[in-house]
């Protein structure tokens, strides 16, 4: 079982009358964004551990439990200790953290105790050393016997402090902050004004750290250079949306027509946009928004292909485009179905890359031979995902004979 541990005990630096954890953040609070993170690793218990209790505390403590899961608040490790399963691995983050789920990952899932630590050009403020040439970095990993060996501690001992200790002692794993994340995505904030500026980074972050390669060497240039303009305009994630579906209809209509040399290019664009405002939305919480543009890529991508082969069958009179165009749309769909994040290799194919490849194809006039190569291309992604997926059941079975 995995639990989540976040600590709320620190004021902010500048409104001592709020919590650090209630700071407003990414479209909530920094807590509520925290709580996000650990419920998308698979986290099916919070513990929140606090000194005292406010408003804003008691109201994103509450839409945090309308997520799933369990919340607790405790004041105490002993509290904490009875509130966890004896067996279960807790992900401990930091008063006042800020970090995405590619960090997170580091630490997810079952395994011995380990900090997250870096060095000293990449001390986070406010965190202790617990090592020669290492610092925590805000987060960690541990049993639930740790909490339980703090709670035996003198009671004034400070929990967050302590655990560190204890699990610094116990022999915990050092897991390294990967290079430039600190200074990017991951940090400490207890600053009103500093925390929103962090806002951008992560978003940005967000989409830079996605697998694909289209995503990375596309969509996250773009991204990094368009988003803090919409994030500093305060644009609505609909508006993005809803514009970003029209074009998508337009450039789908476009290569239906016969078009696809101009189509292609605003399907693309409209695909950039759909997956920066999804970049947008998440960071909003916007659940509901991040699905439907999902949903319109994936469907955008197989229509495209689709309204493409119809359109060179009808010009050539022969059913050969469209069978093309039929068969990788069904070889993409097992695609996406089998191949998620835990085992995708950033070269297998995604619903935007299918028409970035058909795209100079389509401009030099031989759209059929773009399909033909774009299937292969959808093929060797569905063979790799097919032999990933028997080497991933194939470790299950021999972890659990």
């Amino acid at each position: 079982m995995l639990a989540g541990l976040i600590f709320a005990t620190e004021d902010a630096v500048d409104r001592p009358d709020m919590l650090a954890e209630t700071l407003p953040f990414a479209g909530g609070t920094l807590i509520e964004f925290q709580a996000r993170l650990l419920i998308a690793a698979g986290a099916g218990q919070i513990i929140v551990v606090v000194a005292r209790l406010t408003p804003e505390l008691v109201g994103a403590v509450n839409r945090i439990g309308r997520r799933g899961g369990s919340v607790d608040i405790v004041r105490s490790a002993s509290e904490a200790a009875a509130k966890l399963h004896p067996l279960a691995h807790v992900l401990v983050i930091a008063d006042g953290l800020v970090t995405d789920e590619t960090i997170l990952a580091l630490l997810a899932g079952a395994g011995d105790d380990a900090l997250l630590v870096t060095g000293e050009v990449d001390a986070l403020p406010g965190l202790e050393r617990v090592g020669q040439d290492a610092i925590w970095a805000g987060m960690a990993r541990v049993g639930a016997d740790r909490i339980t060996d703090v709670a035996h501690l003198p009671g004034d001992y400070d929990f967050q402090s302590a655990l560190l200790r204890v699990t610094a002692q116990s022999g915990a794993v050092h897991l390294r902050l990967p290079s430039g994340e600190a200074r990017a995505g991951h940090g400490v904030e207890r600053d009103a004004a500093r925390l929103r500026a962090r806002n951008e980074v992560v978003l940005t972050g967000h989409v830079s750290n996605r697998i694909p390669w289209v995503d990375r060497y596309l969509i996250a240039p773009l991204a990094r250079l368009v988003l803090p303009r919409i994030v500093a305009r305060s644009v609505p994630g609909w508006a993005i949306a809803a514009g970003s579906s029209a074009l998508l209809a337009a450039g789908i209509g476009i290569t239906g027509w016969g078009w696809g040399w101009l189509g292609l290019p605003f399907v693309l664009v409209a695909m950039a946009g759909l997956s920066i405002g999804g970049a947008l939305a998440w960071m909003r919480d916007e659940t509901a928004l991040v699905h439907l543009q999902r949903g319109a890529i994936l469907g955008g991508s197989g229509l495209t292909m689709l309204a493409l082969g119809i359109a060179v069958s009808r010009s050539e009179g022969t059913l050969s485009a469209t069978s093309v165009a039929v068969a990788l749309v069904v070889i993409a769909g097992f695609v996406e179905r089998g191949g998620d994040d835990r085992i995708r290799q950033s070269w297998w194919g995604t619903p935007i890359a299918y028409p970035l490849i058909l795209l100079p194809f389509a401009i030099a006039g031989q759209t059929l031979t773009g399909l033909m190569m774009t299937a292969l291309y959808a093929t060797a992604s569905l063979a790799a995902a097919i032999e990933a997926l028997r080497e991933s059941l194939s470790g299950n079975l021999t972890r659990n004979p």
